[in-house]
């Protein structure tokens, strides 16, 4: 069996859940095969490449030579599963997932018109009102934001962020127009939302080839450093998890997604912000925590169909994350 992960970068954590995983189901006689991990990046530095069994260097997203030297390494391992580990590949695999698929590699991605919607904050909180689900309002413009100011629709603190953006890079809090209109003009492509004050959640979701849920893991974020989770805490919390099962019927999600929200520190209610179609950097804490997904992706690929496992993690375990090194070169 193999699995080809693409940009792994930094995703030591990620490569090891499936390594551990592996080595479980092997020594417990569900797994017959071996799992080879395969890592591709950009560079031979990235760390997570020292924790694959194979590595290749492959060229940058945004070459045209990217798809078709995937494509190529696919076909050359028979390469069992594809899965992205960034924001900035899911829509171009999502739209040839079937050029993948062709060759008999599966691509743990959603449908290219849901990772659009992800893409475009626009689109996400639009999707998440479609819903029945409360989500901060956009508005594309600091004349427009200005003139509902005006008019006492909104107010401040705002925020403002890339409309495309990722791990919280330019994503600022602004406590007036002054600042709004620098970040504006630094940011150039953005939305602007009211700021809402309360506690931050991200929701591990995974589910089958079809959309069926597997495991929902909220989780509280305790402390994030550039938008990646340092500490957090298992929090099986009914509301949420209902409202997640609402999403999924909709979004039919293939895999692995994160969803991120903030409750309301007066009202209580989840304003949710964004939905990232790929294993979240700290995903690998809901997997510790007993939401196995790593395990759950071999199994399906061993062909096990699989059932939802209600709360499957340990409820309020914490997790707090540190950083290592490794020799890359002398």
């Amino acid at each position: 069996m193999k699995i080809l992960f693409t940009s792994v970068g930094r995703r030591v954590e990620l490569m090891q859940a499936f390594r551990k995983a592996a080595d479980e189901l092997k020594s417990s006689g569900e797994l017959k095969d071996d799992l080879t991990i395969i890592g591709a990046d950009i560079t031979d530095t990235a760390p997570a490449l020292y924790f694959c069994d194979e590595t290749r260097i492959v060229p940058r997203i945004k070459d045209k030579s990217y798809i078709p030297v995937l494509l190529e390494i696919c076909q050359e391992e028979a390469v069992d599963c594809l899965i992205p580990t960034i924001d900035t590949d899911l829509l171009l695999l999502a739209e040839n997932k079937r050029h993948f698929e062709s060759i008999g590699t599966k691509v743990l991605i959603s449908a290219a018109n849901k990772v659009r919607l992800c893409r475009d904050k626009n689109f996400t909180a639009d999707y998440f009102r479609s819903l029945g689900l409360k989500s901060p309002r956009p508005v594309n413009s600091v004349e427009k934001y200005e003139s509902e100011l005006e008019k006492g629709c909104v107010g401040f603190p705002a925020f403002i962020k890339p409309k495309d953006g990722s791990s919280s890079i330019d994503a600022y809090k602004v406590d007036n127009l002054e600042d709004l209109k620098l970040y504006a003009e630094k940011i150039g492509d953005y939305i602007i939302q009211p700021f809402i004050a309360g506690r931050e959640y991200t929701i591990d979701i995974f589910c089958d080839y079809e959309g069926n849920p597997v495991y929902i893991t909220p989780r509280e974020r305790l402390a994030v450093r550039a938008g990646e989770v340092l500490k957090t805490k298992i929090t099986q919390d009914d509301t949420m998890i209902a409202e997640m099962q609402v999403l999924i019927s909709d979004f039919k999600p293939c895999g692995q997604i994160t969803v991120q929200l903030i409750r309301e520190e007066t009202t209580g209610d989840d304003y949710y912000i964004e939905i990232n179609p790929r294993f979240g950097g700290g995903a690998p804490l809901s997997i510790k925590a007993g939401a196995d997904s790593a395990k759950a992706v071999i199994r399906m690929l061993n062909g096990e169909k699989l059932k939802y496992v209600e709360k499957a993690a340990k409820d309020g375990a914490v997790y707090s994350r540190f950083d290592q090194s490794i020799c890359v070169g002398e």
